[in-house]
């Protein structure tokens, strides 16, 4: 298996409810970690989500594996961010029979 090249780095965000001081709650993202990656586009999309033209794409990262439990290691529901962007997170799958890399099908969307 080839050796993969690490060269972006991401911030691991996981969600987390704040009281709305009304009885609900909103919902913000607290920082994981940061995990150093590889980002490969995949396929691509647009779509009117809410009146809105939206742009989806679909990604694959890479990143160091962490067994399952370490905090370290990305699951669904958690997104990852490069500054600006955001991608969710959908999947994650051990990339070898070793478990040296996981591989993270994310989405990004961006409104058109």
């Amino acid at each position: 298996m080839s050796v993969v090249e690490l060269n972006r780095k991401l911030v691991l965000e996981k969600p987390a409810r704040q009281a709305d001081g009304a009885g609900g709650y909103e919902q913000s993202w607290v920082p994981v970690g940061v995990l150093w990656a590889h980002v490969a586009a995949r396929t691509g999309r647009e779509a009117v989500q809410g009146g809105v033209l939206v742009s989806r794409v679909d990604f694959v990262i890479t990143v160091r594996g962490a067994p399952a439990g370490n905090p370290a290691r990305p699951v669904p529901q958690q997104r990852f961010r490069e500054g600006s962007r955001v991608f969710h997170i959908k999947s994650v799958a051990e990339r070898d029979t070793q478990g040296r890399y996981l591989i993270c099908r994310v989405k990004e969307e961006t409104v058109v």
